[in-house]
Formats: structure tokens, C-alpha cells, sequence
């Protein structure tokens, strides 16, 4: 089995037996029950108990992983599946005896060993070893001895992989919603292992486009609209030529040649919205003079007239005339008529605006009659958005966009002239009308989607997973707004290591509930009590590793309770890196970096990571030198999930302003999947006994389910994805 798909799996606590193995133990166990035991075949069984025995022990020993199904079928190659996901040979950090040692040392010898260090790589230039402290007495440390709740992991035989695989896949292809990269990889290499599964439809615009350019297969465009080519364009100029502009074409024959076989398959099948891409006609107008395209069809020759002429017809202009004329409710119907409920929806704000002062109520209403949709992804989407108004400036104060395009968080700071420019701000008061119709508008859509449900109550503190188009993946990774409670007497260990580059900085930024913002690191303020940083680390090229640790009523004790979250975030610091002969920025995608958490004693033992205490450890690949990985809530001790990759060249952490980040704090405040699953249910039951499906974190030994029941878990992305589609 592929490696990809390992890792996965290993991601939803599952191991994968070897196909040599299971056949041996069907063998074995066929012939115990025939009770036709050879010799050979007993010494062989006591050989695969002892090997099976060995596997576990070491899981046990090394990760603290406990195997609750079919441990028979164990085997030491699991370790190395563990090793890759939680990380075992994790370079030292600057200060080797972390945490001890920096703490003996004063905030002055700190600071100097830090100078030292970076007059060597900067000022010297030499780069050809990791640093060290100078002024650190290192001694032994005492072997781990620390309380770590087990991992309970279940091995599975390839059968079983196969179809949780192709579960993956279906939930995938269902999800509207943009994926990251790490579930796009997933996805894209199981069809190519499977030629025989059939995509019927794919949801999700992106993915289409992307499974279309990297399988150069133009009868996927028969799974998309015409107007969706752009998208493709977009992704293409992403992938192959650097992100440039859609306006500036020079594509390459062949990607000319694919383009075109995707246009002529729309016009052959009627696929023609020629409304919608009107939108873009100057956008149009230039694809099609740069691939020379030739209408081969009467459709395409009246398609290609009306992106060439001065046709100026669209669902947004004529929309605009009716609100010009004073005609909001005509505007409204000219959304519904030509782009459905879904655009009415998307245009709410500006649409409330236009409401006749006098007959606002009704206006309103109005509106809203008329985007009633059972789509669930926009529903939550918007709920998020106005459910969330309690935390967002009102009125004319600036505004903060914040939106995931081709694989990247973009955020858009409304300019002054934005704001002067705009109609009018949103009230408090709309917010909560929208919330109640909202949650009225889900729950009708929801409801009896599934049959009976069980909800674990910590199901309040996993968020959906709805904006995962700019995240990353790898083991214990969780939606963005996921709370995690912190249990008592542990402290939290962030940390992050590399290889393939000089310098990348994990730092620590303090967020008050006013949006005031403090960093924490070595130039700055890294020495506070209650926080603990490993020293910062250059000419790591070939490893390099940095740490914070946080014990948060410490942190508040000492530093007053005006801070409310800690932000962990990594950067680049490199400059460009030599790549095949060429100079390109140092960005995630080009090197190799892993961050996470670990949960730790106090008064911790042990090496400074312990793979046993590691709670996430996820790939950081995002094509940007800025990443945001998780906060920590101070006051009610708990991390919150970020996992969000910025469009940002910025390789310095607190030099922008990070209070955007707040709307995804309180995610679950608003809706989350304990919510999410009860409107699902035909009816909520308070025994997993009686429930055909149960939403739970617990370990599964701890649920004890039949075979007939379906567990769900927050980690299950992809069936999430299918609910909520």
C-alpha cells in the first residue's frame, strides 16, 4: 500500500495489515479449526504470536499506542508508519537541556548567546551546521516518566482499507468545497490507483479543474460548467506558470490544445451558461484570441458573437439597472431567475441596503422568501457570518474580508475609499434576524437525513469542516475552530523542525479581546514567566528545530489577564534557495516542515520531544512564507485550531494584523458539529446502545458498537463533507 495512503489512515487511528500476514493467520486459523495442527504450522503461529507481541510492545514503548482490534495481525513495520507521522528523530534545538537550561540562564547570557550565534551565520556567513548555545551547562536528561493518555489505534486488513479508502474518495468528490492539498493528493492518487472507480460527478468546481490538469483528461470537463473554464485557467496559471495573471496569457501548446477539447466537448453537450460567463466577457474575449479558438458548432459560433461583440448582457448588469430604477424585489427576481436562491444569498448585505426605509420589514422578508435552498454549505457559511456578528466592527468602521482562493487565505483590509464608497454597514440587528432564519432554513434541511443519532457532548467543541481549502494535513489534524480542551497539571509544547532550509521561525503572538496584539519572541519578549522558548535556531539546513512551551495559568498569573490567546504561527526567514540551477523563494512548498503540540508535564522528563506526548503533527507545504498553526485560549484553557496557510510573503511574524484571526475562535460558539448532528437526526437518543449512528471522540473500546452502527468522528473530514452536502 502506498505510503499516502498509510498516512491516512493512520490518521483516523487505523494501522494496515500486511497482505502475507493476513494469509498466514487465515491459514493458521483455519488449520486450529479443522484441529489439523501440523508441527511446522504450530511453530509457525508461535512465531507470528512472538513477532505480533514484538510490534505491539514497541508501540506501546515508543508512541504509546494501544491496538484494540486484531492485534494478531501487528507487525514492526507499523513502528516506522508511526515513526513517520509523529516524528522520532527530531533534530536538538538551540538550547539542548530545554526547558531547564534556558530558564538557569539570565535574560543578558541569553541574549548574548543569541548574537553570537547569529554573527557566525549572518555576519560570518557560515551556514554549514546547526547552531548551539555557547553558555549552556548541558547534562543528561531523565529518562520519560510522564502520565500520557494512550492512543488507541485499530489494525485493519487490506480489505477493509480498501473500502475506508474508497469511502475517502466518495466523501471527496461529494464536498462543494474547495480541498487542501493534502486531501487533493489523496484523492488524485487513489483514481489513479483505481482506473476502475468511476467519478459520476464531482461536486467541487476546484476539484475538477485540478483532477483535469493533472490527468490530462478533457472529458472530465464534462463534469463542470462552461463558465467554470475559468477556474481552470486559474488553477493551470497556478500550477505551471508561477500564479500569473489570467490577463497575460502564454500558455504552452499542449495546455492550449487541452483548453480547447474541454470547449468543444461544453458546446457538444450543451453545457453553455453563456449568461454567467458575460460576467467575464473581457476575460473570455482574451482566452479565446489566445488559443485561436474555432467554433465547431453553431452554439460555440453564437457563444464566441457574443464574448467578441458589445454584448453587454449578464444576470449582475441587469440586476443593477432594477436597482438603479428603485426596483430592489425586480433585482432580487433577476438573481433567482438566471443564478438561483444560492446568489441571493451570497448578496444579502448589499441587497438589505436597498430596502425601502418605509417598508423595510417587507423588503426584507421579501428577500428572504426568495433564497429559501436546502444547501447546506452555504446555510452554515452565512450562519458563521452573521451568527459571528457579536465579534466583527459594525457600521462604517474598516472591515476585514478574509477568503481562500486557489489553495490560499487572501486577506483584503477595506481601503478608505472602500468604505466611502460603500452603501451602508450591516446592523446587530439584521445579524440576529439572520441567525434565527438561518438556524430555521438548516434544521428544515437537515432534518431526518439520518436515522437515530448519538452525540457525545464534546462533539460542542468540534467546528465543521467548511474552509479547508487553505489547510494543511497530517496526523491528529482537526477543522479550523476545533476547541481542545487542556486537562490539568499539563503544560503545552509547540513546536516545529525542518530540513531543506536555513531558518524558520516559530513565534508566539498574544491577543487581547480590544484586538490589541503582543509577539512573543527571542528579539522581543520570549523570557515571560509561564512561557519558555528553545532559542532561536539558524543554519539548520539539514534539521533545525524550535519550541515554545506554555503553562497558561502561569502565563496569566504573571502577565495579567489583559491577554485572552496565544497565536503560534511559523515563518520563513530564508531568502531565495537554489532549486534545479535556479534561484526561487523559500517558501513551505520547498522544504520539508513539520509543527505541532505536545502535551507535557509541568515538571516534564524526558527528551525534549517525546513522540509518546505528541497530540498533531502536520505537514507545513503551503506555497507562502506564512503559516498560522493553532492558538491557545489562556483563560479557558484550551487550543484552537488555525491550520491556515496565508498568501503572504511576509517571513517576520507580527508585522501585519492578526485580530482576523478572531472569527475562527469562536466557531463553535456559533454551530458546530454537535449542533450539526442532532438537526441530522430523526430522532436523538441518550444510549449509543440505541442509536444507528454515533458522534463520538471517545475510544472506540470505550463505545463498545455492533457491527450495523456507523461511528463519526470530527476527524472523519470526508463523510462529514457527504452530510453536509
Amino acid at each position: 500500500m502506498q505510503t499516502i495512503f498509510e498516512d491516512y489512515l493512520f490518521s483516523q487511528g487505523y494501522f494496515v495489515a500486511k497482505p502475507e500476514i493476513e494469509e498466514e493467520r487465515l491459514s493458521l486459523q483455519r488449520a486450529a479449526e479443522s484441529k489439523l495442527w501440523s508441527r511446522e504450522q504450530a511453530i509457525e503461529a508461535l512465531r507470528g504470536m512472538e513477532h505480533a507481541l514484538e510490534a505491539i510492545v514497541a508501540l506501546v514503548h515508543f508512541a504509546r499506542i494501544r491496538i484494540t482490534a486484531n492485534p494478531e495481525l501487528a507487525s514492526i513495520e507499523m513502528l516506522d508508519v508511526a515513526k513517520r507521522n509523529l516524528g522520532f528523530d527530531v533534530p536538538l534545538p538551540f538550547y539542548r537541556g530545554y526547558p531547564d537550561s534556558v530558564r538557569e540562564l539570565g535574560p543578558f547570557e541569553r541574549l548574548v548567546d543569541q548574537l553570537l550565534h547569529y554573527f557566525r551565520t549572518y555576519g560570518l556567513g557560515d551556514f554549514t551546521e546547526a547552531g548551539r548555545s555557547l553558555l549552556e551547562e548541558y547534562g543528561e536528561r531523565d529518562a520519560f516518566d510522564e502520565d500520557v493518555e494512550p492512543k488507541e489505534f485499530a489494525i485493519i486488513t487490506s480489505d477493509e482499507a480498501e473500502a475506508a479508502l474508497a469511502r475517502m474518495a466518495e466523501g471527496f468528490l461529494a464536498s462543494t468545497r474547495p480541498l487542501n492539498d493534502a486531501d487533493y493528493n489523496l484523492l488524485k492518487t487513489y483514481l489513479r490507483e483505481h482506473p476502475s472507480f468511476t467519478a459520476e460527478a464531482i461536486a467541487g468546481k476546484d476539484t475538477v479543474a485540478r483532477l483535469i490538469i493533472d490527468m490530462r483528461n478533457p472529458q472530465l470537463g464534462s463534469l463542470m460548467k462552461l463558465s467554470d473554464v475559468i477556474r481552470l485557467v486559474e488553477w493551470l496559471l497556478e500550477i505551471y506558470y508561477g500564479g500569473a495573471s489570467i490577463r497575460k496569457l502564454n500558455l504552452k501548446n499542449r495546455d492550449r490544445k487541452l483548453l480547447s477539447a474541454i470547449l468543444d466537448l461544453q458546446f457538444e453537450r450543451g453545457n453553455v451558461d453563456t449568461l454567467t460567463c458575460l460576467e467575464k466577457k473581457r476575460i473570455w474575449n482574451g482566452l479565446l484570441h489566445h488559443l485561436h479558438y474555432k467554433p465547431k458548432c453553431a452554439e460555440a459560433e453564437a457563444f464566441c458573437l457574443a464574448m467578441r461583440t458589445k454584448d453587454q448582457r449578464s444576470t449582475y448588469s441587469m440586476m443593477e439597472k432594477r436597482l438603479a430604477a428603485g426596483d430592489m424585489r425586480g433585482a432580487v427576481d433577476v438573481l433567482c431567475e438566471h443564478k438561483g436562491p444560492g446568489a441571493v444569498l451570497r448578496h444579502l448585505d448589499y441587497l438589505f441596503s436597498y430596502c425601502d426605509a418605509e417598508n423595510y420589514d417587507e423588503d426584507v422578508s421579501y428577500v428572504l422568501d426568495a433564497c429559501k435552498t436546502n444547501n447546506k454549505i452555504m446555510l452554515v457559511q452565512l450562519l458563521l457570518k452573521y451568527g459571528g456578528f457579536a465579534y466583527y466592527k459594525e457600521g462604517n468602521a474598516t472591515r476585514t474580508f478574509l477568503f481562500v482562493r486557489l489553495g490560499k487565505l487572501r486577506v483584503h483590509r477595506e481601503t478608505e475609499e472602500e468604505s466611502a464608497r460603500r452603501r451602508a454597514g450591516s446592523t446587530r440587528e439584521i445579524g440576529e434576524r439572520m441567525t434565527v432564519w438561518l438556524l430555521e432554513q438548516l434544521e428544515k434541511s437537515c432534518r431526518g437525513t439520518l436515522g437515530k443519532v448519538y452525540v457525545d457532548e464534546g462533539m460542542r467543541n468540534s467546528a465543521l469542516p467548511l474552509q479547508q481549502g487553505a489547510s494543511m494535513g497530517g496526523f491528529g489534524t482537526l477543522p479550523r475552530g476545533t476547541r481542545i480542551p487542556i486537562p490539568g497539571g499539563k503544560k503545552i509544547r509547540a513546536f516545529t523542525y525542518w530540513e531543506r532550509v536555513d531558518d524558520i521561525d516559530l513565534s508566539c503572538i498574544a491577543l487581547a479581546d480590544d484586538d490589541d496584539a503582543m509577539e512573543f519572541s527571542w528579539r522581543t519578549n520570549a523570557w515571560a514567566e509561564g512561557l519558555d522558548f528553545s532559542g532561536d535556531q539558524t543554519s539548520g539546513y539539514h534539521g533545525g528545530s524550535e519550541y515554545y512551551d506554555v503553562n497558561p495559568s502561569e502565563f496569566l498569573e504573571a502577565n495579567g489577564d489583559c491577554w485572552h490567546y496565544l497565536v503560534f504561527c511559523d515563518n520563513v526567514y530564508s531568502g531565495d534557495m537554489e532549486i534545479d540551477d535556479e534561484w526561487v523563494p523559500c517558501i513551505f512548498s520547498n522544504c520539508i516542515c513539520r509543527a505541532g503540540y505536545m502535551l507535557r508535564d509541568v515538571v516534564d522528563s524526558g527528551e525534549v520531544f517525546e513522540p509518546a506526548t505528541v497530540q498533531t503533527s502536520f505537514v507545513i507545504n503551503c506555497s507562502s512564507r506564512s503559516a498560522y498553526l493553532f492558538a491557545l485560549d489562556l483563560q479557558d484553557p484550551a487550543i484552537i485550531w488555525l491550520n491556515l496557510g496565508e498568501n503572504s510573503m511576509r517571513n517576520v511574524a507580527g508585522e501585519g494584523d492578526v485580530s482576523f484571526l478572531k472569527g475562527y475562535l469562536h466557531t463553535v460558539d456559533i454551530i458546530n458539529l454537535r449542533d450539526f448532528a442532532q438537526m441530522l437526526a430523526t430522532e436523538v437518543v441518550d444510549d449509543p446502545a440505541e442509536a444507528d449512528v454515533v458522534f463520538s471522540d471517545e475510544p472506540p473500546s470505550a463505545l463498545d458498537l455492533r457491527d450495523d452502527q456507523e461511528l463519526i468522528r470530527s476527524s472523519d473530514t470526508a463523510r462529514i463533507f457527504e452530510l453536509l452536502n
